[in-house]
């Protein structure tokens, strides 16, 4: 048996089999736990305050405390969940992720670990560029950390209940568009990332890619929201008879690089699409890498459809600009199947 859920409920849902599960679990963060409240930014604890008193403790408006304070609880040997109200907040605490978090384990040979999951909500909103960007790529160079960028409910649950688990620090990327959040936290513009979920136990690999559609003349990779605008794209092509291969990263540390040599082996043609800046992103990684291992495969240039290296705008059809969609990603596998 399954149920249909939006990506909030499935990672409350996540949250409280977890908790419920092992009692060094806990959250924190700030407005995550107001009796009546929204249950954080996006209402992904909501309630939680009432069903685990002492275990979902709000904080002071101090990322680089809050974000210590649970480096140090998971060195303790708890589990602890921390909740970004944005992702652009991490940046208050830097020294605790990279500095401590990420390198803990290595610089005391293996007898410390920091079993933390860092939740993080990412993307243009209409909240202008302190609150709308894309982060990922700051970290993929950071070794200690996983990554994780979720887009369907099915997804966030398995993955989430995976970081929870996971002996590493996990950097737990949810996009602000894909929740699902209803009423006062919903969201204009927002994609249906909701999906059928499993009653029973179940958890997902972290470093699996998910393949979305399968096609043998282009492939086309997404995560996140880009994701669901790498499916559209491929829809638009298949009217066309252009097949397009869409991959779902999933996580981006660990990689899933086997699929994706996999798919441009067969395709011989690869469009990577990423909300953020070009320079230096995640996309660039991924054609440098596909660049050094994969060239004799390739019969096309390796496109990349990104956002400008400007700061998010505030403005909405600024914003709409600045975001790369599905039209976008069908122009440029258009262009590498012409060329």
């Amino acid at each position: 048996m399954s149920r249909h859920l939006s990506i909030a409920e499935s990672l409350r849902e996540a949250i409280i089999e977890e908790m419920e599960r092992d009692g060094s679990v806990f959250c924190m963060g700030e407005d995550i736990g107001i009796p009546g409240g929204w249950g954080g930014a996006f209402t992904v604890t909501l309630g939680l305050e009432e069903r685990f008193r002492n275990r979902v403790i709000d904080t002071p408006i101090s990322e680089n405390g809050f974000v210590g304070a649970g480096v140090g609880a998971a060195m303790m040997g708890l589990r602890p969940i921390v909740d970004l109200q944005y992702a652009d907040f991490i940046f208050c605490a830097m020294d605790q992720v990279v500095g401590n978090a990420a390198k803990m384990r290595y610089m005391s040979g293996g007898k410390l670990s920091v079993p933390m999951v860092l939740r993080a909500p990412v993307g243009i909103t209409g909240r202008g560029a302190q609150h709308a960007g894309n982060p990922e790529s700051y970290f993929m160079g950071t070794a200690g950390l996983k990554i994780v960028t979720v887009s369907t409910a099915y997804d966030a649950k398995g993955l989430l209940k995976s970081a929870v688990r996971d002996n590493n620090p996990v950097l737990f990327f949810e996009h602000k568009l894909l929740y699902g959040s209803k009423g006062a936290r919903a969201e204009s513009g927002a994609v249906d990332g909701s999906s059928d979920v499993p009653d029973g136990e179940y958890t997902i690999p972290i470093g699996e890619a998910a393949l979305r559609r399968e096609g043998g003349d282009v492939t086309i990779i997404g995560w996140l929201l880009m994701a669901h605008f790498a499916a559209q794209a491929g829809d638009l092509l298949a009217k066309e008879g252009i097949e397009a291969e869409v991959i779902d990263l999933r996580s981006l540390v660990p990689m899933d690089f086997d699929a994706i040599a996999a798919s441009v082996k067969k395709t011989g043609r690869l469009v990577i699409a990423e909300e953020g800046p070009a320079r230096g992103g995640i996309a660039a990684e991924i054609a440098a890498r596909c660049a050094e291992e994969l060239a004799d495969y390739l019969d096309a240039p390796i496109r990349r459809v990104a956002s400008p290296n400007v700061p998010p705008p505030f403005s909405p059809p600024m914003e709409a600009f600045y975001r790369p969609d599905a039209a976008r990603i069908a122009d440029a596998a258009r262009e590498s199947v012409a060329g």
